[in-house]
């Protein structure tokens, strides 16, 4: 399992990172692969900047010297992860670990290989029932259509549509795995990608 580390913005009013990386309100970094993504200076100096912080501001906050800060946002100097821990708590951020979901295409009989994940994904529960406008790739069939995935039929709606038409980017967008196994033996699937859901399903769900 390859280990993601993603900066959570804890201030109530955020919405939006203007980074290139940007998933669900978090800047997340593959450790082993910095050249795919940001690494760990850049992601410090991005969560300093978007605090509205100076560099002598946030070390004095977090109980270093600002020479030291710039060391570390400039890749001179590597902090301890308690270090990284620290500075990013002082700027409102936290430091989370979380398990990356990976994703195969499998193919079905109708031509049209399905994205299924090595691992379910979960969503914060406001996104998790938010009320959401399916983008037109997915729901072409009924374009503006606003489903509200706190009803349990829009719900359902919404997992049929994204599981058949929908990319990894989809997936982890809108279906929530907990409310997902929740659904399952309801939803009206393809048998192809039913089958092809059925291992990542079937552990979180005791039946096949």
């Amino acid at each position: 399992m390859y280990l993601f580390l993603c900066l959570a913005w804890i201030r109530a009013g955020f919405r939006r990172m203007s980074v290139s990386y940007y998933v669900s309100n978090r800047i997340c970094y593959l450790i082993g692969y910095i050249g795919w993504a940001m690494n760990a200076a850049e992601l410090l100096e991005q969560a300093r900047v978007s605090s509205g912080m100076t560099q002598e501001e946030l070390a004095r906050r977090a109980g270093t010297s600002r020479p030291t800060l710039s060391a570390y946002e400039h890749g001179r100097k590597s902090p301890t992860v308690a270090t990284f821990a620290r500075l990013l708590s002082q700027a409102g951020w936290e430091l989370a670990a979380q398990p990356h979901v990976s994703f195969t295409q499998q193919p079905t009989s109708r031509g049209k290989p399905t994205w299924v994940p090595d691992r379910l994904p979960r969503l914060d529960v406001a996104r998790a029932l938010a009320v959401v406008e399916l983008p037109l790739h997915l729901n072409w069939s009924a374009p503006g259509r606003v489903f509200d995935l706190r009803s349990r039929a829009d719900r359902a709606r919404v997992y049929e549509i994204v599981l058949q038409e929908g990319r990894p980017t989809d997936i982890l967008a809108y279906v929530d795995g907990a409310l997902l196994v929740d659904l399952w033996d309801d939803l009206v699937l393809p048998r192809a990608v039913r089958s092809a859901w059925a291992p990542a399903i079937s552990p979180s769900s005791g039946a096949a």
